[in-house]
């Protein structure tokens, strides 16, 4: 039975008084559960977070990594630092990296890649945007995106790995994919891979992210192929956070 993850994606939101008081409040009502939880603050406030976290069950993820491990890649941080700080997962491929910084499959496939090189695990996000939707283009998009990286890494490095299926129309938007349209979508990324590995196909985590609220986690992570969110805003808000994490226990 695959573990639920409840991962919170802060964004470029945050401060040193405010994530006291966010990580604070959410370690004291943490709901009991087997459902693991991490939340992935901007690169300056790593260090903060870790140490708000520390011997929590709460993992510390990182938003972005460069694919080098080192050198003159100014504005770059890389997996080994990352890993230094106490990260243990990072997003690779997330909507805004691709359609707001040009990042294309080939250079998220290498971020994946570079992840899994030092030790971290990488959180593949995947989704169409409304123009692809509209146009039936949904599945092929996924599967262009996911091929970047079994081709480039193989699909055994998927058994250490986590997807993400975030419709790009859906996030920040208010709008959400209905349960329905999460698990088509998580079903077919599933049946894609076991194509090639079964095994890995039904153990592999596929996580839904794209408006998630307390309102509606409960109905979409409780769809067989769905394994917890991706979560944006709501993550910043103590109750809807809890919320959406007790939906997924």
């Amino acid at each position: 039975m695959r573990r639920k993850l409840v991962a919170g994606n802060w964004k470029m939101f945050g401060s040193l008084a405010r994530n006291q008081a966010l990580v604070t409040d959410v370690l004291a009502g943490l709901p009991q559960g087997n459902c693991e939880v991490a939340v992935c603050p901007p690169y300056v406030y790593l260090a903060q977070v870790a140490q708000l976290t520390a011997g929590s069950r709460v993992q510390l993820g990182a938003q972005d990594l460069s694919p080098k491990a080192e050198g003159a890649y100014t504005g770059d941080v890389a997996g080994p630092m990352l890993k230094e700080l106490g990260a243990t997962l990072v997003l690779v491929g997330h909507s805004e990296r691709r359609h707001g910084h040009g990042e294309n499959d080939s250079q998220v496939a290498e971020k994946f890649v570079a992840a899994q090189a030092h030790g971290l695990l990488p959180v593949l996000c995947l989704g169409e945007t409304l123009a692809e939707r509209e146009a039936g283009e949904t599945e092929l998009v996924l599967a262009r995106q996911l091929d970047a990286v079994t081709q480039r890494a193989g699909v055994a490095a998927l058994a250490n790995a986590v997807l993400a299926y975030e419709p790009v129309w859906a996030i920040g938007t208010g709008k959400t994919a209905s349960p329905e349209q999460a698990e088509a979508a998580h079903a077919f990324l599933r049946s894609r891979i076991a194509k090639q590995d079964a095994m890995i196909a039904d153990s592999l985590r596929i996580l839904y992210g794209g408006s998630v609220k307390a309102g509606n986690a409960e109905a979409i992570f409780a769809k067989p192929n769905v394994d917890g969110g991706l979560i944006g805003g709501a993550s910043l808000v103590v109750q809807e956070f809890l919320s959406i994490i007790a939906a997924a226990r």
